[in-house]
């Protein structure tokens, strides 16, 4: 006789009472990160997310209606976190090549400290899709992230150090450079990569060599 299939099981918190845990909103975060983390997102349902948290599925829709707003709100919050570190960023005394690996840097650790946040900010397609914008709409949390590469570059050609470029397009060419490294670090951890180290320092050091003007 065929053996049954027996369905995937998820790691459950006991149930909790209604109203119990101010907190809830952040704790089906939590687990929904975590999940999408492990099986990506398409491998998640509301109901698996809702049974990590220990409450019921329509408890969860009290806090988010779908599993794309759970996505959303945490695509958003990576891409806050890694305006915050970018934001924080002061350079150490040293050569102008020396400065921009280092900001370069700060993505490079904020995608491998954070490897689930990033994959729901970078490498989940659909994730944080645009809405209308109005007058009012301060710029996505994505948006803020590349800006403030974008400003630091803008800031070097206005000093006249980067090379006779468009600075727009080398910002954008900047950030789809580091991303490649990071999602590539993520995603094919058994690649058998050099020496983690030095791969990052000789990339980020080809990448703004690049752009300097006698880097």
């Amino acid at each position: 006789m065929a053996r049954q299939p027996t369905r995937t099981s998820v790691s459950r918190s006991p149930r909790k009472r209604k109203g119990q845990g101010g907190e809830r909103r952040e704790e089906i975060l939590g687990a929904a990160l975590r999940l999408i983390g492990e099986r990506g997102v398409h491998g998640v349902s509301t109901r698996q997310i809702a049974e990590a948290v220990g409450i019921s599925q329509p408890s969860l829709y009290a806090y988010f209606p779908s599993r794309d707003a759970i996505v959303e709100e945490l695509h958003d919050r990576a891409f806050v976190l890694l305006v915050q570190a970018l934001d924080r960023f002061v350079p150490t005394p040293g050569t102008p090549l020396e400065q921009a690996v280092e900001y370069l840097r700060v993505y490079v650790d904020f995608g491998l400290n954070n490897p689930d946040a990033y994959r729901v900010a970078f490498m989940i397609e659909g994730a944080g899709k645009p809405k209308p914008p109005t007058d009012e709409s301060p710029p996505k949390p994505a948006l803020q992230a590349f800006n403030s590469l974008r400003a630091a570059i803008w800031a070097l050609h206005e000093s006249g150090r980067v090379r006779d470029q468009d600075p727009e397009v080398i910002s954008q060419s900047l950030w789809a450079g580091v991303h490649g490294l990071v999602s590539l670090l993520i995603a094919r951890p058994q690649f058998p990569w050099a020496e983690r180290e030095a791969l990052i320092r000789t990339h980020l050091t080809m990448l703004a060599h690049g752009v300097l003007k006698d880097a």
